[in-house]
């Protein structure tokens, strides 16, 4: 760390983006700085939305205006000035990219790098025999053919047409005249003075006989001349026809000389499953289809057709009596003699297969009755999975195509296996394994792979190179905590925090210099263990002489920085201003830096001086999802659980996969398919399960924090009730900007209005007539208590309380509001700004100011995410609120405070990736702390001893 004296700065003077109360302060450069806060404080607006926005804008500036067309505008952050900015890179956790074709190889490039080893020093071998294949010289063919036995009799055959349909008159007329006098075709030897036809519509294959000979010294002149002309003929293949023996193939590239399966000239691009020489041809590289699944069609099998079991799109009608549908299902039971009424679970197998598979081909008398008149129709029935199948097919609206999509299931190409590649491509060996199999092992496993990889002399001299970069990169990766990941992983199946990680140690393997880092909490998802690994890769990335700004609000790292800005003191209208800058020991000095007060432990979040019991348990039976050992697991109810441990040991696969999807199949009637397990008992305890994640609340500006709770419909019908509303005729449909009455017509209730720009981002400018208030002149005119519909949706959740105090139905919604921290979001702030973590608490708002049934249970994935030590202490509060009335709370977790308030954890591991799977301890936290095996108990301990 340096001095104050030989300190360079980042100077920002007058900040005023979002929050930012016109705020000066300088942050050193080439350090690890730490901005941290509240949540909703105003560290992003600092970060990203100025720093970072202003570093962009500045080398765009420096572009020519050419290349800036095709960049667009950035607009200049609220801020006076900016000294001292390097150029800045962003690694946040949105841009994640989820396109199905990315995966961790890839974003790395150390794919890239595989592809080149494979290339140029892979070993091809026969997609079908497995046999090595190699190219032969003319030279090495003579010399194959010599040590055949003495005066066995030989053909040269040049084959000219291989699998062609057609008569191929004109080739044989051609050959007759370049002096050929014999052909074989489809294994039958002719003269060419004789006339040969064939069926035009069949394939055929075609040899010339160039020589005939036989084995005996002295011929290789004569031999070399042959091969040399059958290979001109044949495009460098030859199949040398031993009489009374076994043809063998010949070939200048690569062929095998056994099956005569002849594979391309191996380069990079024979590995790349986003290029159509690599990608399997049944997949084109994605390695699944998307399949129809019945058991997504017809979820519920215990109800019967007529009582709604097939929910799939286009035969919700069949239980119309005057549909089509019904019709032809009416058909169906006449014929094969069963009952609508009957559940679908105790159909037999052939009725089901019928229903799913249709009557191939055997046609129905359809009798039905529609607008033009009643008739009998003679129908095939094709199955409900070709039926929808087609619709899916012939439909051209995306909208029918994305509800279709509800019904399919990921499955594996049957041709590749998931691999992605073409039979040739895997076919393709270094050190026995081929590049699926080299790219499958962990980061962990690979790292030790490739270090004591066996090669030959040659394959070191070209590959020592390549492999040295492959070493390197896999070790960023290792070094960033990611060794349980593999190389083949899809980017979309990856946690915000681990493809922030993957884009960190991408970062570090480009070596740059003088530049500023921006990171977003690269902590989360991090178990304690890993987290030195990170800090290490961190100041890694410090020591090559950058600058670290990283919004975090982790206790290890703030230790570890070089400087830390506090931001507060409160959230929203009550942040934006620089409470505390300096050493993580300057900020605990400080008295109003609220971090500080939980550093140095003036303030903490307490141990529970009880724990509560189980009242029951639910058993997960046979869990094997993913890297699940096929595990028992009981998760007690009426408490709140962590399940814990190290990244990648299973904790998202029993939680999510299996432990949700079941629940939400069973108790919601959700469409979905849990990962695989036995079976979950116990279910009877239950009502309902909620998954509260950190997933948007609406995806569109038109929801917000009032209609996500419910409180805008109460709201709606305080203002329809109002004497002004009244004497207008206004009911409650007139305050909603989503119908026509009401809202500004002009943007449709949007208060802004789009603008496309075609190849640059699409703008947003505030709609002139209502000025963005995105109602009309006359439903603004209503007020209660002196304010319009508009006022009140821009109210804070702090000034909506104090405004609606009298009201207690409004007043008890927007309270739990208050109490879960969110006293600073706007009610009608769009759901479009509201970070994960905001969007996770409205939810769990809605949660608490419901009446609690004491049979619900609630699922939480890292709810942490985003939240400051006193956001994590309200939160805790919550969350014991919630399980209080006899719920059950599970969450998955890594914050310690939360972990040692738990009733009880269960923790898995004991590594990530395949050394994961098992359970190592549950408990409590006292009694996790006891065991040896568990990282989490060795963390846990410390922190019960505070």
């Amino acid at each position: 760390m340096k001095t104050s004296e030989n300190r360079k700065y980042i100077k920002i003077r007058g900040a005023n983006e979002h929050n930012l109360k016109n705020i000066d302060v300088d942050i050193p450069r080439d350090e690890f700085v730490v901005l941290t806060g509240l949540s909703g404080s105003g560290k992003s607006s600092l970060a990203f939305d100025t720093i970072y926005a202003e570093g962009q804008r500045r080398y765009m500036e420096s572009l020519s205006s050419y290349a800036r067309q095709f960049l667009g505008q950035m607009e200049k952050p609220n801020v006076e000035k900016i000294e001292g900015l390097s150029p800045a890179i962003s690694i946040d956790q949105k841009s994640t990219n989820r396109n199905p074709r990315s995966t961790v190889g890839t974003v790395t490039e150390i794919y890239d790098y595989f592809r080149l080893l494979y290339a140029r020093i892979g070993v091809p071998h026969c997609p079908k025999c497995g046999k090595e294949i190699k190219k032969q010289t003319v030279d090495q063919m003579v010399d194959q053919i010599m040590e055949l036995p003495e005066r066995t009799k030989i053909q040269l055959l040049a084959p000219v047409v291989r699998g062609r349909k057609g008569e191929h008159q004109k080739f044989f007329e051609q050959a007759k005249r370049s002096g050929y006098v014999r052909v074989v075709v489809d294994g039958n030897l002719y003269e060419l003075s004789e006339e040969i036809r064939l069926e035009k519509n069949k394939k055929h294959n075609i040899e010339i006989v160039v020589d005939r000979l036989m084995v005996k010294p002295g011929i290789e002149k004569r031999l070399t001349d042959s091969i040399e002309n059958v290979l001109q003929l044949a495009d460098g293949l030859m199949i040398v026809d031993v009489i009374d023996g076994e043809p063998i193939q010949f070939s200048e590239s690569f062929s095998c000389p056994d099956c005569g399966i002849s594979i391309d000239e191996v380069e990079p691009r024979s590995f790349s499953f986003n290029n159509p020489f690599g990608a399997c041809p049944t997949c084109f590289g994605l390695g699944y289809k998307m399949e129809f699944d019945i058991d997504l069609m017809i979820p519920d099998k215990r109800l019967s057709i007529s009582e709604g079991a097939i929910q799939v799109m286009g035969w919700q009608s069949c239980t119309d009596k005057s549909s089509f549908t019904y019709a032809i299902l009416k058909a169906l039971t006449e014929e094969y003699h069963f009952s609508l009424d009957t559940p679908f679970q105790e159909y037999p197998d052939e009725i089901k297969d019928v229903l799913i598979n249709g009557t191939h081909g055997k046609e129905l008398k359809v009798r039905y009755k529609g607008q033009r008149g009643e008739g009998v129709y003679d129908v095939a029935f094709d199955g409900l999975i070709r039926n929808v199948q087609r619709r899916y097919r012939e439909t051209s609206s995306e909208t029918m195509k994305a509800e279709y999509e509800q019904f399919m299931r990921i499955t594996p190409c049957e041709a590749c296996h998931g691999q992605r590649l073409k039979p040739e491509s895997l076919a393709v060996t270094v050190a026995d394994k081929n590049i699926y199999e080299m790219t499958s092992m962990s980061v962990k496993n690979l790292k030790t792979f490739v270090d004591q990889m066996e090669l030959t002399k040659q394959q070191h001299l070209i590959g020592d190179q390549i492999l040295k970069e492959i070493r390197a990169r896999v070790g960023f990766l290792n070094e960033v905590g990611l060794d349980y990941l593999s190389l083949s992983r899809a980017t979309g199946t990856l946690s915000g925090g681990e493809a922030q990680r993957i884009r960190l140690a991408t970062q570090i393997g480009s070596g740059l210099v003088g530049v500023a880092y921006i990171l977003d909490e690269p902590s989360i998802g991090l178990h304690q263990r890993d987290n030195d690994k990170l800090l290490g890769a961190l100041m890694n990335l410090r020591d090559l002489g950058n600058t670290l700004i990283v919004v975090e609000h982790d206790e290890d790292t703030m230790r570890a920085a070089d400087y830390i800005v506090d931001i507060g003191p409160g959230a929203g209208s009550h942040g934006g201003q620089v409470v505390a800058c300096g050493t993580a020991e300057e900020i605990m000095q400080n008295p109003d830096s609220v971090t500080g007060a939980y550093l140095s432990g003036r303030i903490q979040i307490p141990v529970p001086k009880e724990r509560r019991k189980p009242t029951g348990f639910l058993t997960i039976k046979g869990a094997r999802e993913n890297n699940l050992k096929n595990i028992d697991v009981d998760i007690p109810l009426g408490v709140m659980t962590c399940i814990t441990g190290v990244s990648g040991s299973g904790k998202s696969s029993l939680t999510n996969e299996i432990l949700y999807k079941h629940l939400a199949r069973d108790l919601n009637r959700a469409r979905c398919i849990p990962g695989e397990h036995d079976d979950i008992l116990g279910l009877e305890q239950l009502d309902k399960v909620i998954d509260i994640d950190q997933s948007p609340i609406g995806r569109t500006p038109r929801s917000n924090p009032a209609t996500y709770t419910g409180v805008f419909d109460m709201i709606r019908d305080l203002f329809a009730g109002t004497p002004d509303a009244k004497a207008k005729g206004y009911k409650k449909g007139r305050f909603s900007f989503n119908v026509k009455g009401g809202r500004c017509e002009a943007c449709s209730g949007d208060g802004i209005i789009k603008i496309e720009m075609h190849f640059l981002p699409d703008v947003y400018v505030p709609c002139e007539v209502c000025e963005g208030k995105r109602y009309n002149r006359e439903t603004l005119e209503v007020k209660y208590k002196g304010k319009s519909i508009y006022d009140v949706l821009d109210m804070t959740v702090e000034e909506a309380l104090e405004f609606f105090k009298n009201v207690p139905t409004i007043e008890r919604k927007i309270q739990t509001l208050y109490d879960v921290g969110l006293s600073y979001v706007k009610l009608g702030q769009p759901s479009t700004e509201l970070s994960g973590g905001e969007a996770q608490r409205i939810k769990l708002a809605t949660e608490l100011s419901k009446r609690s049934t004491g049979k619900t249970i609630y699922i939480l994935d890292e709810p942490t995410t985003g939240l400051h030590f006193a956001d994590v202490h309200k939160l805790i509060e919550i969350l014991r609120r919630l399980s209080d009335g006899g719920n059950t709370v599970v969450v998955i977790e890594h914050n310690l405070d939360v972990i040692k308030t738990a009733d009880y954890i269960i923790d898995m591991g004991p590594e990530g990736g395949d050394g994961g799977g098992t359970v190592i301890a549950k408990g409590t936290p006292e009694e996790i702390a006891k065991v040896k095996g568990s990282y989490t108990g060795q963390y846990v301990k410390k922190y019960l001893k505070k």
